[in-house]
């Protein structure tokens, strides 16, 4: 085909003059996975001339079904650079330029986002919002118009944002991820994702990862009795299966029952590190986890007042085959106490994956599903004692081949099937439906099912926004949404005016050029504020405080900072820092960190300032309701005391607290020397 019938539907569509500039368009693509590759392909076909591919992550097997740029050829290489070089062959006439890196890394400053037209998101889903949220931020402080997109099976969205035109993507709140507490882990779970947490970030690290140091045990005895709280030591919790109160303090008695369990442990994860005979250091484990830890849970009857107590597991009765669970039904005959289905409820009639009485029983394998795929099949409770023992067995011989520590990977098979067989295991010593190696693979992965056909469905949706942008027509862009609704598959909405207390986009950024070696915190803050004169002036000088971050830098009344190096304090390319008015009259200025340009001259000025110096808009005040009665007209009205004017420095402390002491009465910590102040 030659350039001209390439482009030639393009510019029917399109109109002359946006397919004439699009050659010589700059798009940042951020993200290379399920939408990443369908919105390369898509913008390389569109005629955009200059691309530029970022992606911090490598190519696994399980992206080959859905990511169609990459081959099991590819596979542990850089997503960024295979989906450029693939999709360079869709239109020569595109320049891409791939990059695999973090997109937070300081050399992808307010200058470098600047250098694009547009941004797209493609970062897939929520479970990266972080680093959306720093592109967001850094899309505000450029002033780059943003596409941000999202999938997560049938479901999919696409969110334009355009600075002071629409809501950005921090201007309303996002779920936030699901957690369980620490106690219900490791003690009393109640559902299928309780035990594949227990078996994925306990189970597994503790056997095969890093071993726990025991020195604070040492250091709890040298204090005797009440010497050591748990809140300070929650890793014991990693290890151990006795739910001590977690702001309690450990008696010497329980010292010494957690010296105990350490050395049962240490026992079990020797034995899987020494060469040993048949399934020896397997067993040992098992019986570890699934007997003696259940059975010291059984000894502390108060826990078990209001919920079905769990059921020991026995090694070798469950490979005889001999081994029966007892059944645990409630008022109802329905579920036990933690609320989930029972051997007697699973008899009515099967639920999913769930297995039936014979399952529960172990009375041996039971058949696949309908679809006849290994991991999507039910497996038994002899079914799971087996995979444990021999993906126990392969981990442990990969430790004895000089793997220093394992951790969880979910197309790591060895990995998979020992987080499988012990989530099972606990579910059923607890009552709980089991998972297949399917479930647990997508529950443990964190994987949100993946949709080819949403993925290129939301890559078309982006393209098209993006044209809006392009073509600066703002009235016609638009949310969109998938649904999964037949009758109304496309819903759009029209954008949202930005939050006006948002704490992004109602920012004012500014950029400053700097040697961070060479610039104190204190000429940053006055070169922004100004001395207030003239058009250019700023707003002058005022009492603000600074923050990096979460670090609060400086305020009125701690000023040790200001004479520091940007640098000393860590305030480096490609970091914010932010200056906050005390009297809360003006909105937070955001000075973006960069470099000084590569000709600057040694011996000019180490920081250059913008021109002209931001004036922040002014907050409004909410008008104080006063709800004391209007004094009578007969009575003396007394003038207040004239407010005594501040002196910084001052050694008089008779007045009001400093901020620094309220702060320190808050529990923020106030470090000298070449320390910061953090805020936790």
């Amino acid at each position: 085909m030659t350039t001209s019938g390439r482009s030639r539907h393009a510019a029917a569509i399109l109109g002359p003059e946006l397919s004439a500039r699009l050659p010589e368009v700059k798009v940042l693509l951020v993200g290379a996975g399920g939408i990443g590759c369908e919105l390369l392909k898509d913008i390389v076909l569109t005629g955009i001339g200059h691309i530029t591919l970022l992606d911090l992550d490598t190519i696994d097997l399980s992206n080959l079904n859905r990511q169609f740029l990459f081959r099991k050829k590819d596979i542990k290489q850089s997503k960024a650079l295979v989906a450029a070089k693939t999709a360079s062959a869709f239109n020569p006439n595109v320049r891409i330029t791939p990059i695999h890196g973090n997109i937070k890394e300081p050399q992808f400053d307010i200058a470098w986002f600047r250098s694009f037209d547009i941004v797209l998101n493609a970062l897939d889903n929520l479970g990266m919002s972080g680093f959306t949220l720093h592109v967001n931020r850094m899309c505000m402080a450029a002033n780059v118009p943003f596409v941000e997109s999202g999938t997560a099976g049938y479901l999919g969205q696409v969110q334009p944002i355009v600075k002071d035109r629409s809501e950005c993507f921090d201007c309303a709140p996002k779920p936030t991820p699901t957690s369980f507490p620490v106690c219900t882990i490791r003690s009393t779970p109640s559902q299928p994702i309780h035990c594949i947490v227990w078996a994925k970030s306990y189970l597994l690290p503790q056997l095969f990862g890093e071993e726990e140091d025991s020195g604070e045990l040492d250091e709890a005895e040298k204090q005797g009795e009440n010497g050591m709280t748990l809140n300070r030591h929650l890793m014991f919790l990693n290890v151990y299966s006795r739910p001590f109160s977690p702001h309690a303090l450990i008696t010497a008695q329980e010292i010494a029952a957690l010296r105990k369990e350490a050395i049962a442990f240490k026992a079990v994860r020797t034995a899987l590190r020494s060469p040993s005979d048949g399934d020896s250091a397997a067993k040992a484990a098992f019986d570890k986890v699934f007997r003696a830890d259940i059975l010291n849970l059984l000894s502390m009857a108060d826990m078990w007042r209001s919920r079905a107590k769990p059921t020991p597991l026995d090694f070798e009765g469950i490979r005889a085959g001999t081994f029966k669970m007892e059944k645990k039904v409630n008022g109802n005959g329905l579920s036990n106490g933690n609320g989930i289905a029972t051997p007697a409820a699973l008899e009515a009639g099967p639920s999913g994956s769930a297995a039936t009485e014979s399952l529960l029983n172990g009375s041996g394998s039971t058949s696949s599903t309908s679809s006849g795929l290994k991991d999507q099949k039910s497996l038994s409770l002899q079914d799971n004692l087996e995979l444990f023992v021999s993906s126990a067995n392969r981990l442990a011989s990969r430790l004895q081949s000089g793997e220093d520590i394992i951790t969880f990977d979910k197309d790591d098979d060895d990995t998979l099937d020992f987080v499988t067989a012990a989530a099972n295991l606990r579910s059923f010593a607890y009552g709980i439906a089991t998972k297949s190696r399917w479930e647990v693979k997508e529950m443990a992965g964190n994987i949100i099912p993946a949709i080819a056909t949403t993925n290129a469905i939301i890559a078309g949706l982006i393209v098209l926004q993006a044209l809006h942008l392009l073509r600066k027509s703002y009235n016609a862009l638009r949310n969109v949404h998938v649904q999964f609704r037949p009758s109304l598959p496309l819903s759009t909405i029209n954008l949202s005016a930005p939050n006006p207390k948002c704490g992004v986009c109602r920012d004012t950024y500014v950029e400053v050029l700097c040697d961070p070696a060479r610039v104190t915190l204190g000429d940053v803050v006055r070169g922004v504020l100004g001395d207030g004169e003239g058009s250019s002036g700023g707003t002058g000088p005022r009492e603000v405080s600074t923050y990096e971050d979460k670090r609060i830098l400086s305020d009125p009344d701690w000023e040790d900072n200001m004479d520091r190096t940007l640098e000393s304090l860590n305030v480096t390319r490609g970091k914010f820092l932010s200056i906050a008015d005390e009297d809360g009259e003006y909105a937070t200025i955001q000075v973006g960190i960069g470099v000084l340009p590569p000709n600057h001259d040694h011996h000019e000025p180490a920081l250059i300032l913008p021109s002209p110096l931001p004036v922040p808009r002014r907050l409004a005040k909410a008008e104080p309701v006063s709800l004391k009665r209007s004094v009578p007209d007969d009575v003396e009205v007394l003038e207040p005391p004239t407010k005594r004017a501040r002196t910084i420095g001052s050694d008089d402390v008779s007045g009001s607290p400093s901020k620094k002491d309220k702060l320190e009465e808050d529990g923020v910590i106030f470090v000298e020397d070449d320390d910061v102040i953090v805020i936790e």
